[in-house]
């Protein structure tokens, strides 16, 4: 886990994942140099990435899916690896509960759903079987789960500068220019990428970057994160939650969750399960009293179905391995 002064910064960042280093100390009340020695070390150690979270219709025509894969005794491990190489797959982890292996794709095209799902993941040797859930809307996403630690002075500070993103449907995917979809693919990788950065890796002023940079975060096509595994931050236990909804209280269900301290991705799906809550709590009586006392109160809930990561391979398309960034483009 994160030192306090650590937890501080990452708590700024998610608020803010392209302040500059000054405002960032001034908000923490430290000094430039000490904000700078510490980003640097946790993205030295393989902690903490700032990263760009690319609107779904920018990335591919369709929505992602919920995958669940129960395998062979004992070739979980081998089938979660293998199945974490797959381009398509956004997140890869070996679960115990519901199924052994909890995947979350998102296919380029909608023609290539079914090769996926009925021959490419089945085909992995260990699996035994499948079972997917097409995602129809989000109502939360990782970049909006908050470590609850600044004051709200110190928010102001830090919300001072920032492009205020338009709704996710706020752009046409159709009328992204080729420079915006190469500068996507930089602020992917990058979400605190400077204008000088992108202008000479795009070929463009740094005054066309910055604009471009402006523009593409204002859109909404992308929104910058900060991405550091929930174990890092004293949330040890995380859990994919399939619920079974009367169709008349899913969406409020799905809204009272997308609110809940835990929620880092809350979702309206098609499929045997009407909404998943992908959660993260800090030990187990936090996570039973989750289930226990605050799904109580939530109408029309019928059932449901509870996965535990037991071992994180890949969160958004990057690989993890001990809880930190894999030093290599694949799991070991």
């Amino acid at each position: 886990m994160l030192t306090e002064p650590e937890l501080d910064l990452v708590a700024a960042l998610q608020i803010a994942p392209r302040a500059s280093v000054a405002t960032l100390a001034e908000a923490l009340d430290v000094s430039a140099s000490t904000v700078g020695r510490r980003l640097v070390r946790l993205e030295e150690q393989r902690i903490l990435r700032v990263i760009g979270q690319v609107e779904w219709t920018a990335r591919a025509r369709g929505n992602p899916r919920h995958v669940w894969v129960t395998t062979e005794p004992g070739a979980s491990g081998s089938a979660a690896k293998a199945l974490a190489r797959f381009p398509e797959v956004q997140l890869a982890a070996e679960t115990a509960g519901r199924s052994d292996v909890y995947l979350a794709v998102h296919v380029p095209d909608r023609a290539e759903a079914r090769e996926l799902l009925a021959e490419r993941i089945p085909g992995v040797p260990g699996v035994a079987g499948t079972h997917s859930e097409l995602v129809l809307r989000a109502l939360t996403r990782a970049d909006s789960w908050r470590l609850h630690r600044l004051s709200e002075e110190q928010q102001k500070i830090l919300s001072r500068d920032q492009v205020i993103p338009a709704a996710p449907d706020g752009f046409d995917a159709d009328e992204v220019g080729s420079d915006e979809r190469r500068l996507i693919g930089l602020l992917a990788g990058n979400g605190r990428i400077t204008a000088a950065e992108a202008g000479r890796s795009l070929g463009l002023s740094q005054s066309t970057a910055y604009r471009l940079i402006q523009s593409t975060l204002r859109r909404g096509i992308v929104r910058p994160r900060v991405e550091v595994e929930p174990a890092q931050l004293g949330y040890e236990l995380e859990a994919v939650i399939a619920l079974t909804i009367t169709p008349g209280a899913i969406q409020a269900v799905a809204r009272e969750l997308a609110r809940h301290p835990s929620a880092r991705y809350v979702s309206i799906v098609a499929g045997t399960a009407s909404v998943i809550h992908q959660g993260v709590f800090r030990n187990e009586d936090e996570m039973a009293d989750f289930l226990t006392r605050d799904l109580a109160p939530l109408p029309g809930i019928t059932a449901l179905q509870v996965s535990v990561v037991l071992r994180m391979l890949r969160r958004y398309w990057l690989y993890r391995e001990d809880g930190r960034f894999a030093v290599i483009d694949e799991p070991s």
